[in-house]
């Protein structure tokens, strides 16, 4: 079994303005196509790994016969599955964003699966993400993408790929309504960073079922536009008891999932800080989020 060694920080400056500037709101749009990954088959094989003291398993899919789709920078892991962590940022550049690199690639690395990063908007392209079975927006804030990438992202997505959006990625594309859906809901505002309690109200998912029922941490908590609920399968909301500033009342999901066309959504409002990226049971949480996009139950 391999072993999980924390890494050293790294910091990064973040850029002056403040999040969530954009205006937007979201709107139900669908994207049918006749794309067909290289790990349709979405057979998954299950592997017990440990992360620095907790337990979670990683679900990667199958590879079918079909012709072989252009390859990512990095060939896939052990079992078949390659992910990119996408970083750029032009609104606010959150300081943790090198930590979670670093936190991914070991995630990765103990793990079985390949992970590319970059910042670069033109590897949001066709030929691109055919090679991946899972995106991360790692804290991506304001236009991150341009109209090309937008569309070969919406193609990607909608015809079975895995998306991971973490804290600032609700922070982005604000004048993209289907950026809205994918996201689940846009940020609006925030309190300091505190500690709070998430309340897991769903521990039968990969993302959270090796966390308590009451999970008290520090972050910075997102109020956002509107309640996704209605919209997603909410796996945890904040508890505003717990903590000063919180605006969304008894219902303020941070946490959830859902099926964007033939394509899996995740998202967790948590990651601020750069502390989040050497905690076990965050680590154990992002791990679970990537599998379940790559097409794990």
């Amino acid at each position: 079994m391999p072993s999980f060694v924390l890494a050293s920080h790294l910091d990064r400056k973040p850029t002056e303005r403040e999040p969530g500037r954009g205006p937007g709101t979201t709107s139900n749009v669908s994207c049918p196509v006749s794309w067909h990954f290289p790990f349709s088959g979405r057979r998954p094989v299950r592997r017990s790994v440990a992360v620095a003291g907790v337990v979670v398993i990683l679900v990667v899919g199958g590879c079918s016969g079909e012709a072989p789709r252009p390859a990512p920078a990095t060939e896939p892991g052990r079992d078949g599955l390659a992910v990119l962590v996408f970083t750029r940022t032009t609104g606010f550049r959150h300081a943790s964003i090198d930590d979670g690199v670093a936190a991914i690639r070991r995630l990765g690395t103990a793990n079985g699966f390949a992970v590319d990063v970059t910042q670069d908007p033109e590897r949001i392209q066709d030929a691109t993400l055919g090679g991946y079975r899972v995106v991360v927006f790692l804290s991506s804030t304001g236009e991150p993408l341009g109209p090309t990438q937008q569309a070969a992202l919406k193609r990607w997505v909608e015809a079975g790929g895995g998306w991971v959006g973490v804290h600032a990625a609700a922070d982005a594309l604000y004048d993209w309504p289907w950026y809205g859906e994918l996201v689940g809901a846009w940020f609006r505002r925030h309190p300091s960073v505190q500690p709070a309690t998430v309340q897991v109200t769903d521990r039968s998912h990969p993302s959270t079922e090796s966390l308590p029922v009451a999970w008290t941490r520090s972050d910075e908590w997102y109020d956002f536009r509107d309640n996704p609920r209605r919209r997603v399968q909410v796996l945890g909301v904040v508890d505003e008891s717990s903590y000063q500033g919180g605006g969304m009342g008894a219902d303020h999901p941070v946490i959830w999932c859902h099926q964007q066309g033939r394509g899996r959504s995740w998202y967790t409002a948590l990651g601020h800080t750069k502390a989040s990226w050497s905690e076990p049971r965050f680590l154990a949480h992002i791990l679970g989020g990537i599998r379940w996009a790559a097409g794990g139950d």
